[in-house]
Parts: C-alpha cells; sequence; structure tokens
C-alpha cells in the first residue's frame, strides 16, 4: 500500500479528531488484507498442485542408475519419462514433457 493510499484512506476514517484510531483502523485492514491476498495466492498454488500431470495419472517412480525416472506407460520408448536428480526434478521433468507435442508426428 503506497503513502498516499495510506494517507486517503486514513483522512477519510478521522471522525471526532481521533487520528490515532484512524491509522490503527487502517494498518489493520491494509494488514488483514495483505494477508487474506497470501492465502488466497497460497490456495490457489496448492489446488495447482492437484492439476499436474504427475499428481493425476501417477506415473512409476523409480531410480534408473544415478538418476530418478517417472514413467507413465509400459516403457520408455512407448510412455512419458520425466528424469531427475530428485524425484521431484522427475516429476517436473514429466510434466513438461507430458505437454511437449510429438517429434515428425503425423
Amino acid at each position: 500500500m503506497s503513502y498516499e493510499a495510506i494517507y486517503n484512506a486514513v483522512r477519510s476514517r478521522i471522525t471526532n479528531g481521533d487520528i490515532g484510531q484512524a491509522v490503527e483502523s487502517v494498518l489493520r485492514d491494509a494488514s488483514l488484507s495483505y494477508y487474506a491476498d497470501r492465502v488466497a495466492a497460497r490456495a490457489m498454488d496448492a489446488a495447482a498442485e492437484y492439476d499436474r500431470p504427475s499428481t493425476v495419472y501417477k506415473p512409476r517412480l523409480f531410480i534408473d542408475g544415478n538418476v530418478w525416472c517417472a514413467i507413465y506407460g509400459e516403457d520408455i520408448q512407448n510412455g512419458v519419462c520425466g528424469w531427475g536428480k530428485s524425484p521431484a526434478e522427475a516429476f517436473a521433468d514429466f510434466d513438461r514433457k507430458w505437454c511437449e507435442e510429438l517429434k515428425g508426428g503425423r
């Protein structure tokens, strides 16, 4: 919230000359609004996790050599695979590859 916005909000709330109460009210409302926005953003981020291909399709996860592999399908040639140094990286790679188009497709 900018200085001017706070000034205008305080000025509009001054009643009976109680500036302290007006400032407290504006700051409380700004604080609640800030935290409400943060909570809403976190809730949207959490909801987006449920839409990820790796969450929806639940690929198998296993170690292949020194990397993790997340695979959906019968094998690497006929499925979608994601690779990474951690399960999180493998799932992120899987999500990216899920959205890629086939190269040299029909």
